[in-house]
């Protein structure tokens, strides 16, 4: 909720119900005025800068022993683990007062990511079959896309078979556990699916799992839709003349959606049932901000979706 806002804030009153995001929308730029992108020049996600784009400063400091004053750095341009926050007009997204809180928040990544990847990135089509490498949140939000487009076969794939329970509750209608089926997963989903899949997203940030993912997919036609963020110096796992069987691949950052100009629509068809989007199945845990720590743990481990922190 919106405490204050600065000098030239004209789109948002303090009261204002809002969703923070990590890739913001100026409004202004030559990206904001494309079609063709939801990248913002000033705002885009960048996780090596830690000040704000307006002066390159920060807005927090900590007292140490000593006395002295020292600043706490901002993150991906939110800052949200904390009860106040201050964020650049351009990455708060003004919604329908009406909207739980609770369940918008997943709007900030994952159910945007995830969703949109299917809707906006790939535009999964009605009868299509679909691969999703990495039952995380954002492979079930991609899943829970799919199901609502009209997928007919919703893969799942993971080490970890325990999401498998889960998953089913999101769309996914096959499983294959990456470490005992014996062979190659793309040799599996081929035999499974006469040839390949339409659609596969990468959803690990894992090279080797890429690979499978985009030699899963149909010649001809195949798409993959990269969501896993991988580590730099390596390089993606393919050879150029692949391309000419006709496969695709393309990344996507926030489900292509443009977050200031979109999301809002998007919350109003929730409200309104247009949009019926399972977000009660992605808060597996809620824990008072004291057990952060705990919920980091579950995440790694597999065990969480998503956590709700409460203040």
């Amino acid at each position: 909720v919106v405490e204050s806002v600065g000098e030239g804030v004209e789109d948002l009153a303090p009261g204002d119900h809002v969703v923070p995001i990590f890739t913001g929308e100026c409004g202004a730029c030559s990206y904001c005025g494309s079609g063709k992108t939801n990248l913002c020049g000033p705002y885009r996600v960048n996780p090596f800068k830690s000040t704000m784009a307006s002066d390159d400063g920060t807005r927090f400091t900590a007292v140490d022993k000593s006395g002295d004053r020292r600043p706490v750095y901002h993150f991906l341009n939110t800052s949200t683990f904390a009860e106040y926050t201050v964020l650049d007009a351009a990455c708060a997204v003004k919604i329908n007062p009406k909207a739980p809180l609770e369940k918008m928040s997943l709007l900030s990544c994952c159910i945007s990511t995830g969703v949109g990847a299917a809707w906006n990135t790939a535009n999964v089509s009605k009868g299509s079959t679909v691969a999703v490498f990495g039952l995380g949140a954002v492979g079930l939000a991609v899943a829970e896309g799919a199901r609502l487009r009209g997928a007919a076969r919703i893969i799942g794939v993971d080490i970890n078979p325990e999401k498998y329970t889960k998953a089913k509750e999101m769309g996914i209608t096959d499983f294959i556990n990456s470490k005992a089926c014996g062979k190659p997963v793309h040799e599996v989903i081929r035999e499974m699916t006469d040839g390949g899949v339409d659609y596969s997203f990468e959803c690990t940030g894992i090279n080797d799992v890429l690979r499978e993912a985009f030699v899963s997919t149909h010649d001809g036609w195949g798409l993959t839709v990269v969501l896993g963020i991988h580590a730099t110096p390596k390089m993606m796992p393919l050879h150029p003349m692949e391309l000419f069987d006709g496969r695709r691949i393309t990344g996507c950052i926030f489900g292509d959606f443009k977050g200031k100009s979109q999301l809002p629509e998007l919350v109003d068809k929730c409200m309104n049932g247009e949009a019926k989007i399972n977000f009660d199945g992605f808060i597996t845990h809620k824990m008072p901000f004291s057990n952060i720590n705990k919920a980091f743990q579950l995440l790694e481990e597999g065990k969480s979706l998503r956590c709700l922190l409460h203040l």
